[in-house]
């Protein structure tokens, strides 16, 4: 589908109520066929951005309109040679009649203590906290290839083709939270990611399986803040020349002993 850039004029709009009015347009995308890839705010001038594929402007539009009112005073059509120069190559979902391997690598993103998290800082602060996390996240992901296959609530699935590009994207996703404090952020977010590889079972563009289980696992049974992976992603990593710390075994429910490995990040 085209890509889309909107521009939102809002002069006095907080930087919460821009998140909450975002989680609202990803609430109401697939009613017309759209798919937000990321948004920028500007405290400055008081304009809000927004990054979409939809088959027209106006499905964008009424996204907008349906979910707030807040309806952009400009949409241009963009190229992703435009959008690769700015953020990183945006690629569509998979498209599975075209794809010759089933096999994939699946990843999933864990923001840890999110419930403690919500009862701290309340609903309005927390929505703006966890839209910055997946704005980040899903910058990653359209740099990265990666398909986002459903949103848990406090974290991501994704799906890789290719093993390399996901183990890249779990380190953009780790960089760019340890950043973000250097960056000014007040409250900090732990984010740990667990990796699996295999063929999943594909089913009206969800996926279902043992590799997504074990994925699911190994993310739940990460340490805040760290990457692990499965042996086969570890050993299909190191010989792209990806680093792993020493690997250890796990108890996973439905697995029993697993061995899993570190990511610490590419070699020199």
């Amino acid at each position: 589908m085209p890509l889309f850039m909107d521009r939102h004029d809002l002069p006095g709009i907080s930087a919460e109520e821009v998140a909450q009015a975002h989680l609202t347009d990803i609430q109401f995308e697939s009613k017309y066929g759209v798919k937000f890839l990321a948004y920028w705010f500007d405290a400055e001038h008081g304009q809000v951005f927004c990054l979409a594929r939809a088959a027209r402007p106006e499905d964008l539009a009424a996204v907008h309109r349906d979910g707030h009112g807040l309806v952009p005073n400009e949409i241009i059509a963009v190229s992703e040679g435009d959008v690769f120069r700015f953020l990183g190559k945006v690629s569509d979902p998979v498209d599975h009649t075209q794809v010759a391997s089933a096999f994939r690598t699946i990843l999933f993103t864990d923001l840890t203590g999110s419930t403690s998290l919500l009862h701290e800082v309340g609903e309005s602060a927390y929505m703006g906290l966890l839209n910055e996390h997946d704005l980040i996240i899903r910058q990653s992901l359209v740099t990265w290839r990666g398909r986002e296959v459903k949103h848990t609530g406090d974290g991501i699935m994704v799906s890789f083709e290719d093993v390399t590009n996901a183990l890249r994207c779990a380190l953009a996703i780790r960089e760019r939270f340890e950043a973000r404090m250097s960056d000014g952020a007040t409250r900090e977010l732990l984010v740990r990611i667990g990796i699996a590889a295999g063929e999943p079972v594909d089913h009206n563009d969800d996926l279902f399986g043992s590799t997504v289980n074990l994925a699911s696992r190994i993310c739940d049974a990460t340490d805040p803040g760290h990457i692990f992976t499965s042996d086969l992603v570890h050993q299909m990593g190191s010989e792209k020349g990806f680093a792993f710390g020493r690997g250890h075994d796990l108890a996973l429910k439905g697995f029993g002993q697993v061995r899993v490995f570190e990511l610490k990040g590419n070699r020199p």
